[in-house]
């Protein structure tokens, strides 16, 4: 272990940026400063990736926007057209925290597979990395979950990085299909029991183990998910800890 002498990972189900009183620029929410403090350091070195959209420009631009009066150092890895650094390895293991973000987790994951990505965030996460990220960052660390990275429609997934043994719903609350799905998924046994997070909600384990969820939404919860035999599952909804700005 390193920094903070655990492996931490934080599954965002939404609302890690929120709108700036400044039109057009978007801020960090205290759910990322929950996982920063994690890491231990005063200034911790804060990767960004942003693989799921394709390592879209302008969303790079913003997340690096939203960290702007954070005391925190930035940087980032691509791999479109090609990796942004010479050892991404090595870039990656030099970070503090590791912050995913949304988009297409299916592409996400082919393309760290095919740059052995998969085999260095185990390493890192091993190392005391922290690992975060929102929606497809938050379902890469799973074994799986529901994604409308194939389409509208959500389908059941499940090859994701699997650091976490579980399944794992995302934006729970403001997706009508995502509960259902879900349900469906870990009753039918296409995916193991999980955790899901509403908007605003994060889940944070240690280790394997779940610790705790927090959250900067008042009416948000975590749930968790187990199969009940005969395709049922039982939903225990879990009360978060609300974090202050």
């Amino acid at each position: 272990m390193s920094r903070s002498g655990q492996s931490h990972i934080l599954a965002i189900g939404g609302g890690s940026f929120r709108p700036s009183a400044r039109y057009g620029f978007i801020e960090a929410s205290a759910l990322l400063r929950y996982g920063l403090d994690l890491t231990g350091q005063d200034r911790p070195r804060l990767g960004l990736l942003a693989t799921a959209t394709g390592d879209d420009s302008d969303w790079l631009l913003k997340m690096y926007g939203a960290f702007r009066d954070w005391d925190v150092e930035l940087s980032h890895l691509t791999v479109f057209p090609m990796p942004n650094v010479d050892d991404p390895r090595e870039w990656v293991l030099s970070q503090d925290m590791i912050y995913v973000s949304g988009g297409s987790v299916a592409n996400l994951a082919a393309l760290w597979r095919l740059h052995g990505l998969d085999e260095v965030f185990e390493e890192a996460w091993r190392a005391g990395v922290v690992l975060s990220g929102q929606s497809a960052g938050a379902l890469c660390w799973h074994v799986g979950g529901n994604t409308d990275s194939f389409g509208p429609e959500l389908r059941p997934w499940s090859e994701g990085l699997a650091l976490l043994p579980y399944s794992c719903g995302v934006h729970y609350d403001s997706d009508p299909q995502r509960r259902e799905l879900l349900h469906a998924s870990v009753g039918a046994g296409e995916l193991p029991d999980g955790y899901a997070a509403d908007e605003g909600v994060a889940l944070h384990y240690v280790g394997t183990d779940f610790i705790q969820a927090v959250t900067v939404n008042p009416g948000g919860y975590a749930y968790k998910i187990e199969h009940d035999g005969a395709d049922s599952v039982k939903e225990f909804r879990i009360e978060p800890r609300l974090l202050t700005s």
